[in-house]
């Protein structure tokens, strides 16, 4: 993971790669693969954050992209589920901004980034981008991208996709909405970074022979297991 931040912090110069983006890329994607793994990133969050902060301005969607994904899984990270020593969620816990339930059996553990509030502004900028220099499809995905990377940093609870409307017959946000259907198993439910970051880098490894691997392979089945998956 070290070796793939520096890549990172020196826009591909570590492995003369200068200022090439799909070396970036690659390695925002395995360094956040790798820390899916990972149950304690405190120590190492503050590093990469400053890191993929930067590589927000890159001129690459794919980097910005890449970097940002980086970015959401260490606020979700940040959290961990409650204990009983943690005591019961306060209402800030319990509601966000609009008076709607948070998913409060989660307790925030530190703080990954000292300037939110500048990075909140940076990824704002993000999803609403209009610069006739981005390709109109980059345009759109880069809106789409970052506005979940935003309702992370805003509240770690809420992963990818993660639709903020209303549920008329209960009530409540529809919440996560990423599925990913795989033969013989299942709908697979997307709703948190470290599952995402997970499928990109299976998928990436086993290519077409994905599903094949998911039913016969311990190894794949254990890095998705089954509770990530809903009949």
């Amino acid at each position: 993971m070290d070796d793939f931040l520096e890549i990172i912090e020196s826009d591909g110069n570590s492995v003369e790669a200068a200022d090439n983006g799909e070396v970036v890329t690659a390695a925002c994607e395995e360094w956040g693969y790798l820390a899916s793994f990972i149950d304690d990133l405190e120590e190492k969050t503050e590093a990469a954050i400053e890191a993929f902060v930067d590589q927000l301005d890159s001129s690459e969607t794919s980097v910005q992209i890449a970097a940002g994904e980086n970015i959401a899984l260490l606020y979700e990270k940040s959290y961990t589920p409650r204990e009983y020593e943690d005591g019961p969620a306060t209402d800030a816990e319990r509601m966000d901004d609009e008076g709607f339930a948070l998913d409060h059996s989660l307790v925030k553990r530190y703080d990954p980034y000292r300037q939110k509030h500048q990075l909140e502004h940076t990824l704002s900028q993000l999803t609403k981008i209009s610069s006739k220099g981005i390709a109109k499809k980059d345009r759109k995905t880069l809106h789409t991208n970052f506005a979940d990377i935003l309702n992370t940093v805003e509240y770690p609870s809420r992963g990818p996709r993660y639709s903020t409307a209303i549920d008329q017959e209960t009530g409540n946000r529809y919440g996560s909405r990423m599925t990913i259907r795989i033969e013989s198993v299942g709908a697979m439910r997307i709703d948190k970074w470290w599952k995402l970051h997970r499928l990109h880098g299976l998928r990436k490894i086993l290519g077409g022979g994905f599903a094949v691997h998911y039913e016969n392979n311990e190894v794949v089945f254990e890095s998705l297991p089954l509770v990530a998956f809903a009949k």
